[in-house]
């Protein structure tokens, strides 16, 4: 639980009335870097608006302004404790009708009222400007506004599924209310959610005008196609079934939010006002206590957390200029995020061919984001200029931060790392992207080993979230610190932890992926498996995930685990009868599946002929809850084993990094809370089956024993 810091809700909002008749409300939170809308705020303003209203009355108010005192940020939205408090129908659908009426006296005011937005605004914050006559917002990048409710298992309950859609059309709020994703200040003039972008010092003042001239903006002209959806009840229908079908897709039915928002807004499209907010406050009361919203919410609170390293009085250090050595997919993948987020870096290889692909490979990302409308042409040249190719260590002297992605070989790497580390300062930081290999022993071969950690970033780089920051024996507090930090101004997550095999999630994966080669040994077929799991919510199957891995690498990663953990990660015959053979994966064309130009063909139809004699011809049912069981029970088993091991802190970590680097189903709470809800006696009698019926692999952790009997869960 993230400790509630106690707040003057009093001082939160204040108003103001300047001579000319505006008046001026402002939120600002004290001790506080985002401003939220609290129930204890909801109050204050609802207090405020009655003083607004009297003055209104008595024509001292010909206009309202509302904004926030901190500049380049608006309102982050409601208090998420206070979602998660509600656990009873009722008070959920309560609160909803409350923020909705305290809202609507903004609406039913008889002035203008304008929301200048400048910065991040996002959920209730949105909801309330919604209620305001006028928007406009800062052309600062950081103006981002939003609705995302969604990911924490609800749906916008003040208003906001109601007013949107009536605002900038169905078409364009369907995407904002069903993704969460907040849009940008250009994307959302272009939509009709603002009338006006300005820059930072001119929108108060651009608020005062609009505040005293009075009347509606300028109306946003549609297209055809929008004005078709947004205007006409087939195309409402059509709009809302097509969303409807990508929803089903894209979730399986797992997530009841956006299902149930879709329905909110096709019941509440053409109904007088107080009868949508009525169905949109029930949808709410419906939502708010359920089982995934508050795993929804124990996942917001994990990824919180990380953003603080728990290390007491170690600062981390400034990094503006770092080096990536090995230029292959990954290295370049590494360099292009570097540059994007404004770190200059050199990309050094010994061979030129592997640095033109690198640079390739960088370009490429920066390409898509041109193309998709995240960056300009020009920002884009100018971050990919920012990366320099060297065949030699030029320029290392002078590097704040060099990260090494060179072949996984622990010689190799021992010897590069000390030749590295003589080219550096004595301040630089060195690290490893190494998946498998030890940091401790890569450290025992440098002069410095407390500048030495494990940065493991994911592939791909610039669309996984996760990065794993490992401890060596000798790794230094500082340096933890600052690949932490270094790694969320790259926009990732990072997750810290001690050395050990595979790390966490490639630890945690290995019993995973070999139970799916033994379900292939026992007859289950490709899809049957992968199907299985993707029920149970994983992005996708585990054959599948080995295809995209990289056969290669998979069973040279399974070697590194059977080596170091024993028997029970002994590759099975199935995947072990791969060893040598020409099945790649995705990246080869083909391996359990086959891919072409266009992307996947199916099930690779040589496949089982390709595992015989490892696995039989025919294929055998075993039923869906069996080879979910059976993998998930393995992940768990492995997981508590972890925990045992002290590689992590707590059981966050480990859940933090299964959805930030695996995709473990975020409404499940992660693979502990999970574990947690089924309870980890039944855990321990599900482990004890099957190491009677399948092998010794599954005995029980030593933990989930212990905690079974204590009657506890892994979160106590």
């Amino acid at each position: 639980m993230i400790p509630v810091r106690e707040v003057d809700d009093q001082a939160a909002l204040t108003l103001e009335t300047t001579g000319d008749g505006v008046a001026w409300l402002v939120f600002d939170r004290p001790d506080s870097k985002v401003n939220l809308l609290t129930s204890g705020v909801i109050r204050r303003l609802d207090e405020l608006l009655a003083s607004i209203e009297e003055d209104v009355a008595a024509q001292r108010i010909r206009g309202l302004v509302v904004m926030s005192g901190k500049p380049g940020t608006f309102i982050a939205g409601a208090d998420v404790n206070e979602i998660a408090s509600i656990i009873n129908e009722q008070d959920g659908y309560e609160a909803a009708r409350e923020g909705q009426r305290v809202f609507g006296r903004i609406e039913n005011l008889p002035v203008p009222t304008v929301a200048a937005i400048d910065g991040f605004c996002v959920g209730a914050g949105t909801e309330l400007t919604l209620a305001c006559g006028r928007r406009i917002a800062s052309d600062r990048d950081s103006t981002r506004i939003g609705l995302p409710e969604i990911r924490l298992g609800i749906l916008p309950g003040f208003g906001g599924t109601t007013r949107l859609p009536r605002l900038v059309g169905l078409s364009a709020a369907l995407p904002i209310i069903l993704s969460g994703q907040p849009v940008s200040a250009s994307k959302a003039r272009r939509i009709g959610l603002v009338e006006e972008v300005l820059h930072p010092s001119l929108l108060r003042e651009r608020a005062r005008s609009i505040a005293l001239e009075g009347g509606r903006g300028p109306k946003r002209a549609r297209k055809l196609l929008s004005r078709l959806v947004d205007e006409t009840s087939p195309g409402r229908a059509l709009a809302l079934s097509r969303a409807r079908s990508g929803v089903m897709k894209e979730t399986r039915g797992n997530y009841p939010a956006p299902l149930l928002a879709l329905q909110t807004i096709r019941r509440s499209s053409g109904v007088p006002l107080d009868h949508a907010f009525e169905i949109e406050a029930r949808a709410l009361g419906r939502l708010i206590v359920t089982e995934v919203s508050k795993n929804l919410i124990h996942v917001f609170r994990l990824m919180e957390g990380a953003k603080k390293t728990g290390l007491e009085g170690a600062q981390p250090r400034p990094v503006q200029r770092a080096a990536v050595l090995g230029a292959g997919v990954m290295g370049g993948g590494i360099a292009q995020l570097l540059a994007y987020n404004d770190v200059a870096v050199r990309l050094k290889d010994i061979n030129r061919d592997a640095i033109t692909s690198g640079l390739k490979h960088a370009r490429g990302i920066f390409d898509r984001s041109v193309r998709k409308g995240r960056m300009s042409s020009r920002d884009a040249a100018r971050k990919m200029d920012s990366i320099a190719p060297a065949l030699d260590y030029s320029g290392f002297g002078n590097t704040d931060l060099v990260i090494e992605a060179i072949v996984e070989r622990l010689d190799v790497k021992k010897s590069v790392l000390r030749e590295v580390e003589s080219m550096v300062g004595e301040d630089t930081i060195v690290t490893s992207n190494t998946s498998s290999l030890s940091i401790s022993a890569m450290q025992s071969a440098l002069e410095r080993p407390a500048n030495f950690c494990g940065m493991h970033f994911f592939n791909p780089v610039h669309r996984m979230p996760l990065v794993e920051v490992i401890r060596g024996e000798a790794t230094a507090d500082a340096t933890i610190a600052t690949v932490h930090a270094l790694v969320r101004r790259l926009g990732k997550t990072p997750v810290i932890m001690n050395d050990g095999p595979g790390f966490l999630v490639n630890r945690v994966l290995s019993p995973y992926l070999n139970e799916a080669g033994y379900l292939l040994e026992e007859g289950a077929s490709v899809e049957a498996i992968d199907n299985a799991m993707l029920d149970f919510g994983m992005p996708m199957g585990p054959l599948r995930l080995l295809d995209e891995v990289g056969l290669d690498i998979a069973r040279h990663a399974a070697d590194v685990m059977h080596e170091a953990l024993g028997k029970r990660l002994r590759p099975s015959s199935a995947l072990a009868s791969l060893a040598g053979a020409d099945l790649l994966g995705r990246k080869g064309g083909k391996g359990f599946y086959a891919y072409d130009g266009d992307g996947d063909r199916g099930v690779n139809p040589e496949i089982y002929a390709r595992l015989a004699p490892a696995v039989p011809e025919e294929r055998t049912e075993i039923p869906d809850e069996t080879i979910r069981t059976r993998c998930v029970m393995a992940m768990v088993n492995e997981a508590a084993r972890i925990l045992e091991d002290r590689i992590v802190a707590s059981p966050g970590d480990i859940d933090l990094a299964m959805i930030t680097g695996t995709g473990f189903p975020p409404f499940r709470g992660g693979l502990l809370c999970y574990a947690d809800s089924v309870g980890l006696d039944d855990i321990a009698d599900r482990l004890d089956e099957m190491a009677r019926l399948v092998g010794p692999r599954f005995a029980t952790a030593p933990l989930i024993r212990q905690y079974a009997i204590e009657g506890r869960g892994f979160y106590a």
